[in-house]
């Protein structure tokens, strides 16, 4: 009987002590939650995001882990809705316990997110989310790409600076947000250092004849043409300019980001966007050797900008050295990290101070131009 009391208190003595250990912390690695649209109207987004950040999760686990494990993750989808989002967050903060989250895509999803993740302190950061509203007045929410009035202000800077234009036409579908915002934003970031915008014209999501418009651009003569749209209406309207013989260097944001651009259309012309695959930095030469040799296509820009908010998060949480997200919040808010879409810094609502790549549209393919910052 003493035998077996005193093997039943060392039994006891060690249980204790394995559970201490793990309420202080003893348990080694990290979780992530990974919210992405895997359905709704952009799976592809998704899709992009998914593999950009589970490569990212590759090589850190190929390199060792962090803090003393392998990071594991979870898939919610958001669906790019505000009530899919809601319920993708509540089970992988309530359910899952996670305490870091990579996403959304949409800024209909990262809202109603950070909403439920900031009173509980999870940190998140979205990658591609541009609304103001996503971070403001949330200290745990943070975002990798840049917002839509830096894109106008930066397409707007380099006319000026690098391209000497001093007058502008602007074209925009007027019921389209995104469009119809980075229209406004160049037009006042233009003449702010003294453009002269000469014709500032709305169409429709349905037109597909612009003579109306380009003959006043033609008449009006200006330096360059500002298309702020997608590519399809892009590829629509540069070809019927270069019908009408205008010479107006034609620009852009990263809506002109697809295979699918018609390089004749808008042969010469430039763009902004988060990143350039011509860009000669290593980080990016390497990033799409592995993102090709993993998933055999080259990577888009919700790729690019999915591997960089997961590799930031992850790089601040091995900064700080734990898994409290307070110190790992006040870490990021501090970092300095050079990713695929450029340096990343952060303001004090969570916004990324970084560059935008500046690509040039040629008859082989785009061309990395430079970096700029407005």
């Amino acid at each position: 009987m003493k035998k077996l009391w005193m093997f039943t208190s060392v039994t006891l003595i060690l249980v204790f002590t394995l559970l201490v250990a793990g309420c202080a912390g003893g348990a080694k690695g990290v979780k992530l939650a990974l919210l992405y649209p895997m359905t709704g109207p952009v799976p592809t987004y998704g899709q992009s995001s998914q593999e950009g950040s589970e490569l990212a999760i590759q090589q850190w686990n190929d390199a060792g882990g962090l803090l003393g494990g392998d990071i594991e993750w979870v898939v919610a989808d958001t669906g790019c809705d505000g009530a899919t989002a809601t319920d993708a967050a509540n089970k992988v903060i309530d359910q899952d316990k996670v305490k870091f989250i990579v996403g959304a895509v949409c800024s209909s999803a990262s809202i109603p997110i950070s909403e439920i993740s900031n009173p509980k302190k999870v940190l998140q950061i979205s990658p591609t989310s541009t609304n103001p509203q996503v971070t403001v007045g949330k200290p745990y929410t943070f975002r990798a790409c840049f917002l839509d009035p830096f894109q106008g202000g930066v397409v707007a800077s380099f006319a000026i600076e690098d391209l000497k234009a001093t007058t502008a036409a602007v074209m925009y579908d007027k019921g389209n947000d995104y469009v119809l915002g980075l229209a406004g934003y160049f037009k006042d970031a233009f003449e702010a250092r003294g453009g002269t915008v000469l014709v500032y014209e709305a169409y429709t999501e349905a037109d597909t004849d612009f003579s109306a418009i380009l003959s006043k651009v033609a008449d009006a003569d200006p330096d360059v043409l500002f298309l702020p749209d997608y590519y399809s209406k892009v590829n629509l309207i540069g070809k019927q300019a270069k019908e009408k013989g205008i010479s107006a260097v034609m620009l852009g944001g990263d809506g002109w980001d697809s295979a699918d651009l018609d390089w004749s259309a808008v042969e010469g012309g430039y763009h902004s966007n988060h990143y350039s695959p011509a860009d000669p930095r290593a980080v990016v030469t390497g990033f799409l050797r592995d993102y090709e040799a993993k998933y055999g296509k080259a990577p888009d820009a919700l790729a690019v900008l999915a591997f960089d908010a997961t590799n930031v998060l992850l790089e601040a949480i091995k900064q700080a050295d734990t898994t409290d997200t307070e110190k790992v919040r006040d870490t990021l808010a501090a970092i300095e990290f050079e990713g695929v879409a450029g340096v990343i810094t952060f303001n004090a609502e969570g916004d990324p101070i970084k560059t935008a790549a500046i690509n040039q549209v040629t008859t082989e393919g785009i061309k990395f131009v430079k970096w700029v910052k407005p």
